[in-house]
């Protein structure tokens, strides 16, 4: 089997969201994030338009579910995640955008 493309970093606060759903709703979020790290595809890992932000995108009972994401790709080839959300409507909502973004500047200059 080909390598991973990039390693995952998961955020406390994805975590905890995770953590807070049906061990169904999960391992099928999981399962997608996994899938993502050897074959990108729209339907699970989108890059959002117009940020340096992405998205892993689960379908699960009816129920969208958003893990935000940004990658750093100065050694390792890795995604951080910021945060997660139930999508309760078409567009994300722009502040859940401007979070994931806020904690990529932190990351970002914290490095430096």
């Amino acid at each position: 089997m080909d390598a991973p493309k990039f390693k995952i970093v998961y955020s406390a606060e994805v975590i905890s969201f995770l953590n807070g759903l049906s061990d169904k709703a999960k391992a099928k979020i999981m399962y997608n994030i996994n899938r993502s790290k050897y074959v990108i595809d729209k339907a699970f890992f989108k890059k959002l338009e117009g940020s340096d932000i992405w998205e892993f995108r689960t379908l699960y009972n009816g129920v969208q579910y958003r893990i935000f994401a940004f990658w750093d790709t100065e050694g390792d080839t890795l995604v951080l995640t910021t945060h997660g959300i139930v999508k309760k409507t078409q567009k994300t909502p722009s502040k859940e955008i401007a979070k994931a973004e806020r904690i990529r500047k932190e990351y970002f200059d914290s490095k430096e």
